[in-house]
């Protein structure tokens, strides 16, 4: 008589197997929107881009630091150099909420939308719905979540494997990095005002 159990494949792609734990941390990483100290801004443009400029040296910083081992240890240290640079992202997000007034209502799904809109336009799709010039974060099921979190852990595992040349040279390396860093968070800034500057509810 055919057994008709049917047993799960574990994953042996090691490209898989890294996006899966990229996946897991940003599920983890989302779990507690950051809160703010920041009030209400009666110039909040102004004042979200003072919060880019600082965050997105302090994450260039981060990210530098963490990048200077070379060669395989330097793998090591690639999942907290992006786990440390989103902290950084997501305080500034929140900050920048703060400045539009939108403290209280920020969500898990629009901290995604900033952090990853950039990067991997694709795989946040699912929480977003265009209101006329405007974009409003859909509430999302855990599934979603998940859902999209895998897709964003392939994007971002696919960038850090093109990038990991750099890994092979300490001082090159690390200022790419760092670079890459502020780059990344300035644009997250920019996704961050556009959204909470016509946020609907």
């Amino acid at each position: 008589m055919a057994n008709n159990k049917t047993t799960a494949v574990v994953p042996t792609d090691p490209e898989a197997a890294v996006a899966s734990k990229v996946a897991a941390a940003i599920l983890k990483f989302i779990g507690e929107v950051p809160g703010s100290d920041e009030r209400k801004s009666r110039t909040p443009a102004e004042a979200a881009r003072k919060v880019a400029n600082k965050s997105a040296a302090q994450a260039a910083i981060a990210a530098g630091a963490l990048a200077w081992p070379p060669g395989p240890l330097g793998w090591l240290t690639i999942l907290p150099e992006m786990i440390a640079v989103w902290k950084v992202q997501a305080r500034m997000i929140a900050d920048i909420a703060a400045f539009y007034g939108k403290k209280g209502t920020l969500t898990q799904e629009q901290m995604l939308y900033c952090l990853f809109k950039h990067t991997a336009s694709q795989a946040v799709r699912d929480l977003a719905v265009r209101v006329g010039e405007r974009v409003v974060i859909k509430r999302a099921t855990l599934r979603v979540l998940r859902t999209v979190a895998q897709r964003i852990g392939v994007k971002v595992t696919h960038r850090v494997i093109a990038r990991t040349v750099s890994r092979w040279l300490p001082v090159v390396g690390a200022l790419g990095v760092a670079a890459y860093a502020y780059y990344d968070t300035a644009h997250v800034a920019k996704i961050a005002i556009e959204l909470f500057e016509g946020e609907l509810k």
